[in-house]
């Protein structure tokens, strides 16, 4: 698939079908994440792959209070094993290169014919507790992964590029 169509195709799947993703496609997928830029390549992304159905439910209950989470045949921690530098424009590194990571891999998920779903909304706390994650490691965010259950989606409603973009200054 060609990124441009990739990329007008990428939505938020809230609905999934019952069905595994192949390893061979949660591999590639994984190595779009592992490719992506990251500042300094620190490289400071780390991702917990869930498939198991008990952790699923418990994520999507006890971690976000969003049932919809556990159709999800795969959800994805996506952490950060960082020491917070912040780049000299001020903003701190690793939440920008994992969510760059992030990008590549919902990418990828639409070339391999399925969908995803960044979820922003849980209890950090509980996805550490849940998952076995050390202190020491962030969780930024938390990633839908499957076979969507509809094939078509909502027109995407974006402001025009007149609204977003200024040439030369402000």
């Amino acid at each position: 698939m060609e990124v441009y169509e990739a990329i007008r195709a990428r939505h938020s799947v809230r609905s999934y079908q019952d069905r595994s993703v192949e390893p061979e496609k949660l591999a590639r997928m994984l190595e779009a994440a592992r490719l992506a830029p990251s500042a300094r390549n620190e490289q400071e992304w780390r991702f917990v792959v869930v498939t198991d159905r008990a952790k699923r439910k418990a994520l999507a209950t006890e971690a976000s209070t969003q049932s919809f989470m556990a159709e999800a045949p795969v959800i994805i921690a996506a952490c950060a094993q960082t020491d917070e530098r912040v780049m000299r424009c001020g903003q701190q590194a690793y939440p920008i290169d994992v969510a760059i990571a992030v990008d590549h891999l919902t990418l990828a998920a639409v070339a391999e014919g399925l969908g995803t779903c960044w979820i922003g909304s849980f209890q950090a706390a509980e996805v550490q507790r849940i998952l076995g994650i050390p202190p020491e490691i962030v969780v930024v965010e938390l990633l839908l992964l499957g076979y969507p259950r509809e094939t078509t989606a909502a027109p995407k409603n974006r402001l025009p590029l007149e609204s977003i973009v200024r040439y030369e200054a402000w």
